[in-house]
């Protein structure tokens, strides 16, 4: 059986797009194969990869990529989910690369204040957002 291809996409792949994209290989990988891209690779956000840690996965080793590359590649997807959040959805790439178009909207960890506790904390309540929103999804597929 082939595994259904998922796309999720963000501005930089640096936050969002990187936790859905580990959840779902993590919680489903046997039926789905996910990958993430950003509209401009930015850098993986340390407070994503500690909060993803303390869920048990690590994703300290991810790059950040390209959209365009994935494009430039061909590669073809059942699934584009764009993560970004409703403030910066005009900024969220659109894939052209087939497939079923799908918005999830989540706060940025990058734009979070505050000291690092309470930055941690948020970047948590995001993380927990897109774990469920996974779990959701992958009982919609069943």
């Amino acid at each position: 059986m082939d595994k259904i291809r998922v796309l999720f996409v963000c501005v930089h792949n640096s936050a969002r797009s990187q936790m859905a994209e580990a959840y779902l290989n993590n919680l489903a990988g046997d039926k789905f194969f996910a990958e993430s891209a950003g509209i401009e690779a930015g850098i993986l956000n340390p407070y994503v990869v500690e909060v993803m840690r303390e869920d048990g996965i690590d994703i300290s080793g991810n790059n950040t990529k390209s959209v365009f590359d994935f494009y430039k590649q061909g590669r073809l997807y059942s699934y584009v989910i764009t993560v970004c959040d409703t403030e910066a959805a005009e900024k969220c790439p659109l894939f052209p690369g087939g497939g079923r178009r799908l918005h999830w909207s989540f706060p940025d960890p990058s734009r979070f204040t505050g000291t690092r506790d309470e930055i941690l904390e948020q970047v948590r309540k995001v993380r927990d957002e897109i774990k469920n929103k996974i779990k959701e999804f992958i009982e919609k597929e069943k």
